[in-house]
């Protein structure tokens, strides 16, 4: 009697020793996953603060000299000039961006037309054939109307904003997750289809409407491949992101290296605390925008 008594508490101690053996591997993987993947970006903040006569890369981490003169010497270059355009960029790009898409997402998700299923099927395909498909004509649109290399973030602002429309896929699903009685109680009561959608539903919508606005955000802040195609040979019209690539050319790298890191660290500095301030939010809007499509 007595052996069959200890036996269930022999299986259950056995799984519980089995699951921490289980979790400590797990922990242990993830732990060396986290160091591989942050060791980049903990190299560029201690060669940022890298002090001495040698500017370029060395085999050193650590650096034996710690000093603020990468920083420093940011004030004499146009870095700020790029960062002020990227700043620029982004800020009208998320509004502007945020607006049309919010817009964009409330009227699929509550009002029902002709071509409807169409126009959203369309977009869909549209959304996956690859930008850089359309890069030479949209260069060359630019270029005609003078938005290309001194005036290149006007014209980055245009594009960015061009497409905002198709990007509606998470914020939809999110309203279609809203009840629709809500929008016929306030249209009873003499709101308008504005109203209803200001005062009612993006309130509701706050997870939402924040992911927008981060993502919107985000993507002109880092991008790169279309700003250099079109801001090339003026330092006027650089990003910040094309600004420093061009201090990793050969003929600069050995002079510009550990400034091309203090100006990686100014540049991560605001996303990475705004991103964290708003994180809640980014992860409920994500989730809260598949449950429905």
């Amino acid at each position: 009697m007595q052996t069959t008594t200890n036996t269930p508490v022999k299986q259950h101690m056995g799984m519980k020793k089995k699951a921490r053996i289980s979790n400590t591997f797990i922990y242990i993987i993830l732990i060396l996953m986290s160091i591989i993947w942050l060791f980049p970006f903990v190299s560029i903040v201690l060669q940022s603060f890298r002090g001495g006569p040698v500017k370029g890369m060395t085999n050193e981490i650590i650096p034996k000299i710690w000093s603020l003169e990468n920083y420093k010497a940011l004030a004499n270059t146009d870095f700020f000039k790029w960062y002020l355009n990227t700043l620029i960029a982004a800020l009208a790009t998320s509004l502007l961006q945020t607006v049309i898409v919010l817009c964009m997402s409330y009227t699929l998700s509550r009002f029902r037309f002709k071509l409807r299923k169409g126009l959203m099927r369309f977009m869909l395909i549209l959304g996956m054939f690859p930008g850089m498909l359309a890069m030479i004509i949209l260069y060359r649109v630019l270029k005609d109307l003078g938005l290309t290399q001194a005036n290149a973030v006007p014209g980055l602002i245009l594009v960015y904003v061009a497409s905002s429309g198709m990007g509606y896929y998470i914020s939809k699903g999110f309203f279609d997750t809203i009840p629709k009685s809500l929008d016929e109680a306030a249209r009873i009561d003499g709101a308008t289809r504005a109203q209803v959608l200001t005062k009612i539903i993006l309130p509701l919508a706050k997870p939402i409407v924040i992911y927008t606005i981060l993502t919107s955000f985000m993507a002109p802040w880092g991008d790169f491949v279309f700003a250099r195609y079109i801001s090339f040979g003026s330092s006027e019209g650089m990003n910040v992101a094309v600004g420093l690539y061009n201090w990793l050319n050969a003929d600069q790298i050995n002079s510009s290296y550990t400034m091309f890191c203090a100006g990686g660290v100014i540049v991560a500095i605001p996303v990475t605390i705004v991103f964290m301030c708003l994180q809640k939010y980014y992860v409920e809007g994500v989730t809260g925008g598949a449950v429905k499509g």
